[in-house]
């Protein structure tokens, strides 16, 4: 799945640390003999008011009383721990890969993987699609943003984490996953048999319309991405067109600095695109415009979104509505406004850690409810049915008449 993140290299993070502390200081009550292989750390910091004494109870009982204590190496279980302690915290969006999840967290990032191709997430404690990826399996099958995934296969979704559900959709090349899902306005819930293959992330589409309007469909903020769509806005320049639709439903994010660069072709240079917000009184990260600023506002320019913009989209599309550079035409999007930060825990495991929310340049939380659009208009499902586009449609019309 594609979502915002920030490396730091080299960096080990002092988690699994407390166990270096409470070794010294527990060893000789314990005599936990078969933790020695846990790799400890100088400089560790165990906040004071916490009391570790009941981790090491449970540890020693496994060890004592558990039958298959000595399958579960001492690493495996650190790495448990470490989970736990993150699902503490409650945020979906805050997770501790082991090795296995490090190797598909990289594999996504990397923007190919086997799957369905559909990005997913937790929308009201509900296991919901946010949007499947162009020509996908996923896709083709029929799999619509907004989709609530009940089961997969035979696992009901009620109680499982987004990346649990990822491990449960993906698998090897040419094997079905059976999805049960839930879609608002029908009566009962829906099955799809989907069969998996290797996923490409599409980047980017554009046409030229005989009606003077240039197209910009933009799947997704890859890492291409940025340089994909100066090529587009090339294009769109030497059409002579001053009347641009870009089209931003479905797409569920990406990389902050595309979506960054991208805004910078229609801002002044200096111009706050995007806030990141820490709480806590702490001070805010401005990302401001480069200022290509190609069109000096003489572009006559609409934005489509729906539920399954999110992210990296939407810090486009609210940065264009806040400066009055575009107008939004379609459905509410999704609100996917927490940034995460990745930090390497060991060379094979990571954790994803939620540091900030996202604001627009006028300060509204995309987090909060996601953008409103200027022109609402619902995409039914007759009219996914019938191949029709109502909000293509809308957009359209304003775009020739003028009136923005």
């Amino acid at each position: 799945m594609l979502e915002y993140f920030k490396k730091k290299e080299n960096k080990i993070i002092i988690l699994v640390a407390v166990f270096f502390f409470l070794f010294g200081t527990y060893l000789g009550t314990y005599h936990l003999n078969r933790v020695q292989n846990i790799a400890v750390l100088a400089d560790a910091t165990v906040s004071k008011e916490a009391d570790l004494e009941p981790f090491w109870k449970v540890w020693n009982a496994i060890d004592a009383k558990y039958p298959d204590a000595s399958k579960v190496d001492a690493q495996t279980r650190v790495q448990g721990a470490i989970a736990g302690l993150v699902d503490s915290l409650g945020d979906p969006y805050s997770v501790f890969f082991n090795p296995e999840d490090t190797k598909s967290f990289q594999e996504d990032i990397a923007g190919n993987f086997t799957g369905v191709g559909m990005e997913i997430d937790m929308k009201d404690k509900i296991l919901t699609v946010v949007a499947p990826l162009k020509n996908t399996p996923a896709y083709k099958a029929g799999i619509l943003s907004g989709d609530k995934i009940l089961k997969i296969d035979d696992t009901i979704t009620s109680d499982i984490s987004v990346d649990k559900a990822v491990k449960l959709i993906r698998g090897p090349k040419g094997t079905t996953v059976k999805l049960t899902v839930y879609r608002e306005g029908d009566d009962e819930p829906l099955e799809f048999k989907i069969i998996r293959d290797t996923i490409n992330v599409p980047t980017l589409d554009t046409e030229a319309r005989s009606d003077g309007i240039f197209v910009i469909k933009l799947h997704s903020f890859s890492a291409n991405s940025a340089d994909l769509f100066r090529g587009a806005i090339k294009e769109f320049y030497k059409s002579k067109s001053d009347k641009l639709l870009l089209d931003l439903r479905s797409n569920p994010g990406g990389y902050l600095d595309a979506a960054v660069d991208i805004s910078s072709w229609f801002l002044a240079n200096g111009k706050p695109v995007i806030i990141e917000d820490y709480g806590n009184g702490k001070e805010q990260q401005i990302y401001r415009s480069s200022g290509y600023d190609l069109f000096n506002d003489k572009l006559k320019f609409v934005i489509l979104i729906d539920g399954g913009s999110a992210s990296a989209s939407e810090i486009v599309a609210g940065a264009m509505q806040d400066y009055g550079k575009a107008v939004l035409v379609g459905e509410q999007s999704y609100g996917k406004g927490s940034v995460q930060e990745v930090v390497e825990v060991t060379p094979d495991t990571l954790f994803k850690v939620t540091v900030a929310k996202w604001l627009t340049p006028k300060g509204t939380s995309i987090s909060e409810k996601g953008l409103t659009p200027d022109h609402k208009v619902e995409m039914t499902n007759e009219d996914l049915k019938d191949k029709k586009d109502p909000q293509m449609n809308k957009a359209v019309e304003l775009l020739l008449s003028g009136k923005l």
